[in-house]
């Protein structure tokens, strides 16, 4: 009996030897190489309200690379809207990762258990969620319109943006809701991801005279930025407006001037004017930056959507437009009394983003555009 188990431990040690050995020389013997999938980048484009995002956050949507989503966010702020933006930082910073890795059960803690594709905010700004396998009426190259996908894409399951997202080699957020970079410096470490950053900003005078045209819209956000007692009253609006510059003054400054090692070649600073002014060049340094191939039927579409004739007049309207001379629009439009009230408020902000402050109404009057353009050139 003894002998009898003998023999069979020894049988045993035969077999875990020789699968151990095939194990070991697999590879060699079928000389066939491994190839690693490329890690995904992960792009995060930070602004604030009215700045231009809607349309710069097309330029990574239309793209057949990218996966994108237009403010995520906007579902943690509307949950737990009693807080502040500070309070607010780290569940939109825990959000915004998830979706990075493509993990969109994220969603779970802020919408219903039956939520469809279509109760994500915006969703249909997002040309991935328009194509397959999110939808399967538009072809993964079209240039896809928010109206068109809308129409015929809501009715796919919530589902269907986890499987999605993970067939894409880049994914892109534009967010408003984050006013300090160093909240993302955990991102930016985190060896799970490949973040990329691009600051988009715009003349405050610009975003002001837009956030009057759409003030009932950004009421509840305008809250929780600056506090409900802050917004109420005449200077409201510029105290919103202080913060709003205070934070990018604050993320520049941490992300171009003594930036530690992490961020390294990893943020870019944009204004708004020079998209507009040069869309095309604009564009290719934005795609260069976040390693992403800037096609002829991109560029096309680039061109066209900002050399049209539309005014951009209703809230992420990205259609067809004349897009530098809309960006213009507030410096006809906007008293002089109330672009004294921002410059005063923004004053840091414009200084160090190269926004020429103007001294009087006269100037306003007879400022041309190539001079201010010329002040702002970077």
């Amino acid at each position: 009996m003894m002998k009898f188990g003998r023999v069979q431990m020894l049988l045993i040690l035969a077999v875990l030897s020789f699968l151990l050995i095939q194990f070991h020389f697999l590879p060699c013997s079928n000389n066939v190489p491994t190839e690693e999938k490329p890690s995904p980048v992960h792009i995060l484009i930070l602004s604030s309200w009215r700045s231009g995002s809607s349309f710069t956050g097309q330029l990574f949507s239309q793209h057949p690379s990218v996966f994108y989503l237009m403010e995520p966010a906007w579902h943690v702020w509307v949950k737990m809207y009693q807080n502040s933006a500070e309070v607010l930082h780290m569940a939109v910073r825990d959000l915004v990762r998830s979706v990075f890795l493509c993990d969109m059960s994220v969603f779970d803690a802020y919408m219903s258990s039956q939520k469809k594709k279509s109760d994500l905010f915006q969703w249909e700004t997002s040309r991935a969620l328009c194509s397959p396998p999110a939808c399967d009426s538009f072809s993964r190259s079209d240039i896809i319109t928010a109206g068109n996908c809308k129409t015929i894409c809501g009715k796919y399951p919530f589902s269907k943006v986890e499987e999605a997202c993970k067939t894409y080699s880049h994914v892109a957020i534009k967010e408003v809701r984050f006013f300090d970079l160093k909240v993302l410096y955990p991102l930016l470490t985190d060896p799970s991801l490949n973040l990329k950053i691009i600051h988009l900003v715009r003349d405050p005078r610009a975003v002001f005279r837009s956030r009057e045209n759409t003030m009932a819209n950004l009421k509840r956000d305008n809250s929780i930025v600056a506090g409900s007692q802050e917004t109420k009253g005449e200077m409201g609006p510029y105290n919103t407006m202080q913060v709003i510059c205070k934070s990018h003054v604050e993320m520049y400054k941490a992300g171009s001037q003594a930036i530690p090692s992490f961020l390294k070649d990893r943020y870019l600073l944009v204004r708004y004017e020079d998209i507009v002014r040069d869309p095309l060049a604009r564009a290719a340094q934005m795609y260069r930056f976040a390693e992403l191939h800037f096609t002829p039927e991109l560029q096309k579409w680039v061109h066209n959507i900002t050399h049209g004739k539309g005014q951009g007049a209703r809230a992420f309207d990205i259609g067809s437009r004349d897009a530098l001379r809309v960006s213009q629009a507030w410096r006809k439009t906007l008293p002089f009394e109330k672009i004294e009230k921002v410059q005063n408020v923004c004053k840091d902000a414009m200084d160090l983003l190269g926004y020429r402050l103007i001294q009087s109404e006269e100037e306003q009057k007879n400022m041309s555009l190539d001079l201010l353009f010329a002040q702002n050139s970077s």
